[in-house]
């Protein structure tokens, strides 16, 4: 009860959007970190109680002790709790002042009509440097003529700000910016001044390794829709993974904890049970981390990524750091990932490790894993396991069915590890081992 009132009683300083928007963003920081442990270690329970009693209804006897579909370990927490985030992306809105230029986070819903962009100097997970970038886009967009992008067909300019750091001390920031009708003469004179802003202006207190510009038109863009352009600095920004150095690009995915990152490659490289003779399927691989952590115990990593951006990066890591074991494709998973496995004869062991979005995999995907025989250990890497991930489970521990194609062998779930990678908020990243 004393801890209850306390946590009830904590708030914090300045004004109640504040406080609105670490609920809404970190609903656990109140909590003390072993607490928000044990909340996101019942969440995990709940996941795996909801996928036994899913296979249950498939006729999959999978109930373990405690009515879940396998063991599962405790939460493994993040070595860093505060200011962990090593990406940022910061919104251009109205803040509850009724100010059009603020830069911050949203909170309130599109339903209620109620949103507003709060600025995330009090966030317990966004580093200060973040915050100070933040800031600084802010003051300049206060000095810009040109409006803010809040509704596209509103008209308006300034958009999204992506804020990227590294342990190595890099910083890359990316404005987002919407044309409208600007002609090329224009949209010069608008990148000019921003980089003017932050190299010779108050922005070079960010002191920016890099300063990229996306003119967008959509809500996301990728660089082959709208190039990523350079205005100053570097094209890429570097950090070190379990001694290995790696290179990133303005839209490659990497792991928002790079600590956690650390300690979760580790757990993957034991589950895995990857000897000498393995071939290691690393799918979504990103940069190629996971993979190019474990090439040094396997005898070939094969990584799948569906940005170009990315596998340029994965390519470039390998080389880098002497790596010559693996083999990166670019392209969608459920395009590469059937063609590849189709036609699969080596017979050395092949294990698959999986790290979708929230959107999980693809079911060609599913199916060419659960129809390639020579898979018999997956490792399923989910930030969101109750979501989409679910219907991969299922798909992979389902019994064959010739309705969905799903002809080899059922999967079954053996070991579930959670890893705290977002301290403060209810989400953590679940490790599920399958076997057959």
């Amino acid at each position: 009860k004393e801890k209850r009132k306390a946590r009830e009683g904590s708030s914090l300083p300045g004004s109640s959007w504040e406080e609105r928007l670490a609920n809404a963003v970190t609903p656990l920081w109140r909590l003390p970190y072993q607490e928000q442990l044990w909340v996101k270690y019942e969440s995990q329970r709940k996941v795996l109680q909801a996928l036994a009693s899913r296979l249950e209804e498939l006729g999959i006897d999978a109930q373990k002790p405690g009515g879940l579909c396998c063991p599962l370990q405790p939460v493994v927490p993040s070595p860093v709790i505060n200011g962990y985030r090593n990406k940022s992306t910061f919104s251009v809105n109205r803040g509850p002042d009724g100010n059009p230029k603020t830069v911050g986070l949203y909170v309130g819903t599109a339903r209620e009509r109620n949103i507003v962009c709060v600025k995330a100097n009090h966030m317990e997970n966004i580093p200060p440097k973040h915050k100070q970038v933040a800031q600084c886009y802010e003051e300049f967009i206060h000095r810009s003529p040109l409006e803010p992008c809040i509704l596209f067909h509103e008209g308006g300019h300034w958009r999204e700000l992506v804020v990227r750091t590294t342990s190595r001390g890099h910083t890359m920031a990316i404005v987002t910016f919407h044309p409208q009708e600007l002609g090329q003469e224009a949209l010069a004179t608008q990148k000019a001044l921003l980089k003017e802003f932050f190299t010779c202006g108050p922005g070079t207190v960010c002191a920016l390794t890099s300063l990229y510009f996306q003119e967008s038109t959509m809500t996301r863009c990728s660089h082959e829709q709208s190039p990523f352009q350079l205005l100053h600095g570097e094209p890429h920004i570097f950090e070190e993974v379990l001694g290995l150095k790696f290179r990133i690009s303005p839209d490659a995915f990497f792991q928002v904890n790079t600590g956690g990152a650390e300690i979760l490659y580790q757990a993957v490289g034991e589950l895995s049970q990857a000897g000498g003779d393995t071939v290691l399927l690393d799918i979504c691989c990103g940069t190629g981390t996971i993979g190019l952590s474990l090439a040094h115990q396997v005898s070939k990593i094969i990584g799948v990524e569906v940005v170009e951006k990315a596998i340029e990066d994965a390519r470039w890591n390998a080389a880098f750091n002497g790596i010559s074991n693996c083999e990166f494709h670019s392209g969608k998973a459920e395009a590469v990932l059937p063609q590849l496995l189709s036609s699969w004869e080596d017979a050395r062991p092949l294990v698959a490790v999986v790290n979708p979005s929230r959107a999980g995999l693809h079911h060609r995907v599913v199916r060419a894993i659960r129809n390639c025989t020579s898979i018999r250990r997956l490792l399923y890497i989910s930030c969101k396991p109750e979501g989409e991930a679910m219907r991969n489970f299922l798909e992979l521990c389902c019994p064959p069915d010739p309705g969905k194609k799903l002809a080899g062998e059922p999967f079954a779930p053996t070991l579930a590890i959670p890893f705290d990678m977002f301290p403060h908020t209810v989400h953590c990243e679940l490790v599920l081992l399958f076997t057959r």
